[in-house]
């Protein structure tokens, strides 16, 4: 069984090959997730994972950077950024938060390695 990206906003369910990107795939068949720089960068692909979050790769630093721990937290992630692994996902997202993600300033991320004089 290949895994199945349900996107709520636009009804559409699509059957997609393990390890798929969920903003290409929404691409190539309309499945009407926003996005602009496709790089991570923006936030305009922000989405909000209502089943199926053990099914997504992990977050990426362009993710902690644009959306922080307290939206990651809230199950939010970056389409463009994001891969189902093997099984069925539900997202959903929301034009407001959209445009505040896209506003919020970069965070910087703490480099978790320590320096060693």
């Amino acid at each position: 069984h290949m895994p199945d990206i349900h996107f709520k906003n636009s009804n559409k369910r699509l059957e997609v090959p393990d390890n798929s990107n969920i903003l290409r795939m929404s691409l190539r068949y309309d499945g009407e997730l926003p996005n602009r720089c496709g790089g991570g960068i923006c936030g305009t692909c922000v989405f909000k994972v209502e089943e199926g979050s053990e099914y997504l790769d992990k977050v990426k630093v362009q993710e902690r950077r644009k959306l922080g721990e307290e939206w990651l937290g809230n199950g939010y992630r970056l389409g463009c950024q994001t891969f189902v692994t093997n099984g069925d996902i539900t997202i959903s997202w929301d034009e407001e938060i959209t445009k505040q993600v896209i506003k919020k300033k970069p965070e910087k991320i703490q480099k978790e390695v320590s320096s060693v004089k």
